[in-house]
């Protein structure tokens, strides 16, 4: 793993390369994804499959992460979508709320979609909806005392959660791992 996240540091602007292991060399991370890459190699050796060394085993920790953290949502009854809100309000601060508008680009949902989820947690009691006393088509959503109790025992929770998962790779390659993501999402994102 060490050798891997070096030549791919250096590969997007960081340390020095080290070699990364060889497709097939003993060296190689044998894996799903080992083993789909070497299927492709011997089916279609005219196309280059190492991009599914990075992304194919990106793409299989993004569900094995979500399934564990939406497992810890869960035993609070939230979905994932339901703790995003809960606490993108918690982290405005008091009074935790925020302009329907700004909770959308918060979390990254239409606003058809937020009112769904905004719906269900206010009939659960966990947010409440007001209008703006100075513009009447401005709604707020704000946290109800329930809400904030809710997701402050949830936000400890999944932050301990996100702690246990990050000490099986280790603090190392935690901390090796942080900026190669941040510097490969600003890519991404275009900036």
């Amino acid at each position: 793993m060490e050798d891997t996240l070096s030549y791919w540091e250096a590969k997007l602007g960081g340390m020095p390369a080290a070699p990364a292991p060889a497709p097939g060399s003993q060296d190689a991370p044998v894996d799903r994804v080992a083993e789909i890459q070497r299927e492709w190699r011997r089916e279609r050796p005219d196309l280059d499959s190492s991009p599914q060394g990075v992304i194919g085993r990106l793409h299989r920790i993004a569900l094995a992460l979500t399934e564990r953290l939406v497992a810890v949502y869960g035993q609070f009854g939230l979905s994932e979508g339901e703790f995003d809100v809960l606490a993108t309000l918690r982290r405005a601060g008091a009074p935790y709320e925020r302009a329907a508008g700004e909770l959308a680009d918060h979390t990254l949902v239409t606003t058809g979609g937020l009112t769904k989820r905004v719906d269900r947690l206010a009939a659960r009691g966990l947010v409440e909806r007001r209008t703006e006393a100075s513009d009447a088509r401005k709604r707020m959503v704000r946290l109800t005392p329930e809400g904030v109790d809710l997701i402050d025992r949830a936000i400890t929770a999944h932050l301990a959660n996100e702690r246990r998962i990050l000490d099986d790779l280790g603090a190392a390659d935690t901390a090796a791992l942080e900026p190669l993501l941040t510097r490969w999402l600003r890519v991404l994102d275009g900036d």
